[in-house]
């Protein structure tokens, strides 16, 4: 990691006004990833499945989610993919067992309620093993500075729902202030020519997130 990253005194400001990149705001709920406030947003459809029991895409249709690690989402419950699409995709994280270290650093930058009151986002999710390739040093150095943090975290959120036909040759600006790419085609897309979205198109109450293995990193 760039050291001098974490003396840039500018990025806490920017963090502070990171509310006002997103279309909605707080609304005194919890910095907890748990919510009990309803959310009325209709489950994707899974009428197909694989042998392991998870949703895939069937050919020519996007709607569903889709991906290797799709198979080990549970059919059932706050963690399944109809339960992850009726809470905001912060709560819907915390579901997921194979997202729990970006759980715990969206909660240790104070992102929750910003991610969860954000209106008609994309969210690309680091799993577990993605944050393992980081040395465990280096890793638990930017879980400690809170602006490091901010600015990584904020580098992997779109302000808009991208949808699987966007990803093809695509470049977003991201709410970290700068870009990130897409490529790929039908259930096989690259972020930054990097990271390989591995369960994508999963649906929450405000955004679509593609989980993906390898960490983003931003270029400044």
């Amino acid at each position: 990691m760039n050291t001098r990253i974490r003396r840039t005194a500018g990025l806490f400001a920017a963090a502070a006004m990171l509310p006002l990149a997103l279309t909605a705001c707080s609304d005194g709920s919890s910095d907890s990833a748990k919510s009990d406030s309803p959310n009325k947003a209709s489950a994707p459809a899974t009428d197909s499945s694989d042998d392991m029991g998870g949703p895939t895409a069937s050919a020519g249709s996007m709607d569903q989610p889709f991906g290797p690690a799709c198979a080990s989402v549970p059919k059932n419950g706050a963690g399944s993919f109809d339960g992850m699409a009726k809470d905001p995709v912060a709560t819907a994280a915390s579901n997921n067992p194979a997202l729990s270290t970006l759980v715990t650093a969206v909660q240790k930058a104070g992102l929750v309620d910003t991610l969860n009151n954000a209106q008609n986002i994309t969210v690309f999710a680091p799993t577990n093993d993605a944050f393992d390739k980081i040395p465990k040093a280096t890793l638990d150095k930017v879980l400690a500075d809170k602006a490091m943090l901010t600015k990584i975290l904020t580098y992997h959120v779109v302000g808009q729902k991208l949808t699987p036909t966007d990803l093809p040759n695509g470049s977003f600006d991201t709410l970290e202030k700068s870009k990130l790419t897409t490529s790929g085609s039908g259930e096989s897309y690259t972020v930054n020519d990097s990271a390989e979205v591995v369960c994508g198109n999963v649906k929450t109450a405000n955004a679509n997130v593609y989980i993906i293995d390898t960490v983003l990193m931003p270029k400044n």
